[in-house]
């Protein structure tokens, strides 16, 4: 197989958004006969119904927010309210639970007795307590076990906190379950950051990592060993931007942290909280940006450690989930958001809050938003590309407007953050602005690259693959006004039941043919030169940002390579890329990549195998 590359440097030739500053304005209305986004692609005129329709609904819900909380920046901050915490000498704990008859709030601190520490109830469901210090200090002491005791239906049940910001489980104890844990350490002992956010990159080349299993150890990796060993190696390589799995607590390890039981806690696994920030404190002196994988999109079925545990049989508005069937995602076999009631709203944005004010991050990727966007969650769909399938009477506009708000929140605060978006439905105005009708995130990431090169991989010899199908039906298939994360290999495809590119291009030798002390074998090379030709034309071809898995450490020195003419010319972010030869019998790919500044007519590589 032969591929060559012709890079030309050319005024950068894009499509510009017009009339960004035709804002949609809500006193006069809702929505707008015509928006920027109809002249880009004009299919989507047809829907403007639709588009009124969820701009209504997001504008009379950001409208009630400021009347009745003073708006989202405010709203955000639920997590200074609910939970556990100081106010006036005092602990406050407050928690949303409406069904609840009588509720108690015990712990370490009374001994689990919570006779003397009873809570009342206000007219929207939520319980408190204030606990006054004692002798100066808190009556719940730092790192004490607490939980949340009610009554429903004459029984009494108890639930680790929903706002807990630390849980942990007994290690020695078989299938134990997690304790929620109060964290306040003194202020003397708590971390503090040294160091700023770093620019947002033009071109985040993003390093996908799980610290658990980062380290060399038959234990899971901690946040400090990450922090001192993994991120000056990734500082000496071209990439700018982490983006860590798992950080959220969750009880199955083996889910990779996609079944969230705990979501303002810390994955107690790999350290405290603090250790994280000092991660993140790390990151950032070395001028890494750290995004984080958020699941907003399900629940895990876990009663006893999480959230689920808070559904007791109560009516739809009075709890954290949609009831019946809509409740439950069968693919994820976890529990859906009710993303209309008032706190669910509170809990979700107050929890994207939380994560960038307490720990520093830069931005996050959501994580099964096909399953937000649809009723049916995206379940037995296949997503032909016909508009009909994503908008219409399926869509779920609740959840369409929590995005909305969640983004517009994001970008009103911390305007160099990163939001990235991982959908499979390939819905339009994903990566649109929220003042002109779309759903505000950055990027979308690209997930039919890496399925396309498994197919390949799994069932076809290198001979048979089609270059039109690579560059026309996959590569460049997709809306250039949306910003796309190119990526060859998802973590999926490494850790979930699947071999990797590696295995599946050089099989069993990767293991025996490697060895530095005697020359490459055939197959190796052969498959080494296949990688770097795939992980060539993700780059130039994918989208506006590549993303690489942890453990492709072996590619670091050729994709290094092809950076450097990337920060030159920006071809990464190029809008225009034009395949002027695929041919199919000799296996031939040849493009032309047009990119802005002055620079660069090179041949980068040719192989011939």
């Amino acid at each position: 197989m032969k591929f060559s590359a012709v890079l030309l440097a050319k005024s950068r030739s894009s499509v510009s958004v017009t009339a960004r500053g035709n804002k949609i304005a809500a006193a006069n209305g809702y929505g707008s006969d015509h928006l920027p986004m109809y002249d880009l692609e004009p299919k989507l005129a047809e829907f403007k119904d639709h588009f009124n329709y969820t701009m209504k609904r997001y504008l009379e819900q950001k409208l009630l927010i400021e009347k009745h909380e003073g708006g989202l920046e405010e709203f955000s901050k639920g997590y200074l309210k609910f939970g556990i915490n100081t106010e006036h000498g005092a602990s406050l704990y407050r928690e949303w639970a409406p069904a609840a008859e009588e509720a108690q709030l015990v712990g370490d601190f009374n001994n689990w007795n919570g006779s003397g520490h009873k809570m009342t109830k206000d007219n929207f469901g939520v319980w408190s307590i204030r606990i006054s210090h004692v002798n100066g200090k808190p009556a719940i002491p730092h790192n004490s076990k607490v939980k949340f005791r009610f009554r429903h239906d004459g029984v009494w049940v108890e639930r680790i906190p929903a706002w807990i910001r630390y849980a942990t489980v007994t290690a020695s104890e078989s299938g134990a379950p997690y304790d929620g844990v109060h964290w306040d350490p003194p202020t003397s002992e708590r971390y503090v950051f040294n160091h700023p956010r770093p620019p947002k990159p033009d071109v985040p080349r993003i390093y996908e990592a799980h610290v658990g299993v980062s380290g060399g150890k038959l234990e899971a990796g901690t946040h400090r060993e990450f922090a001192d060993n993994v991120l000056p190696r990734l500082r000496a390589t071209t990439y700018n931007t982490v983006q860590l799995m798992g950080i959220m607590e969750h009880s199955d390890a083996a889910s990779f942290g996609y079944y969230v039981t705990n979501f303002f806690a810390v994955s107690s696994r790999s350290g405290t909280p603090d250790d994280l920030k000092y991660l993140i404190d790390k990151a950032h002196s070395l001028g890494l940006c750290v995004l984080m994988d958020v699941v907003h999109s399900h629940v895990s079925n876990n009663v006893i450690d999480g959230l689920n545990g808070y559904d007791v049989g109560q009516s739809a508005h009075e709890s954290y989930f949609y009831t019946g069937d809509r409740g439950y995602n069968k693919m994820w076999n976890g529990r859906m958001f009710n993303y209309a009631n008032w706190e669910v709203l509170r809990f979700l944005l107050s929890n994207l809050r939380y994560w960038m004010d307490e720990f520093m991050f830069d931005g996050f990727r959501f994580v099964g938003v096909t399953s937000m966007l649809y009723n049916q969650n995206g379940i037995n769909m296949s997503f032909t590309g016909n508009y009909k399938e994503y908008f219409g009477l399926d869509t779920n506009v609740d959840a369409v407007v929590y995005m909305m708000l969640a983004n517009h929140l994001m970008h009103k605060l911390y305007p160099e953050a990163i939001v990235v978006a991982v959908d499979v439905s390939g819905i339009p105005v994903l990566c649109w602005p929220v003042d002109e009708g779309g759903l505000g995130f950055d990027y979308r990431q690209a997930m039919t690259i890496p399925d396309r090169w498994i197919e390949y991989l799994e069932n076809k010899g290198d001979q048979q693959w089609s270059m039109s199908s690579v560059i026309s039906q996959t590569l460049t298939n997709r809306r250039y006004p949306e910003k796309f994360i190119a990526y060859a290999e998802r973590q999926n495809h490494s850790i979930i039941g699947s071999k990797t590119m590696a295995f599946l291009l050089m099989g069993w030798e990767t293991y025996s043919g490697m060895s530095a002390m005697e020359p490459d074998s055939p197959t190796i090379d052969r498959g080494i030169a296949l990688q770097k030709m795939i992980h060539f034309i993700r780059m130039a071809f994918g989208g506006d940002s590549y993303l690489k898995f942890m453990g492709n450490e072996y590619m670091n020195a050729f994709d290094q390579a092809v950076d450097t003419p990337s920060d030159k010319c920006s071809f990464l972010s190029s809008s225009k890329q034009t395949a002027s030869d695929m041919n199919e019998e000799e296996k031939v790919l040849n493009y032309t990549i047009f990119s802005q500044g002055t620079c660069l007519n090179h041949l980068f590589h040719s192989y011939t195998l």
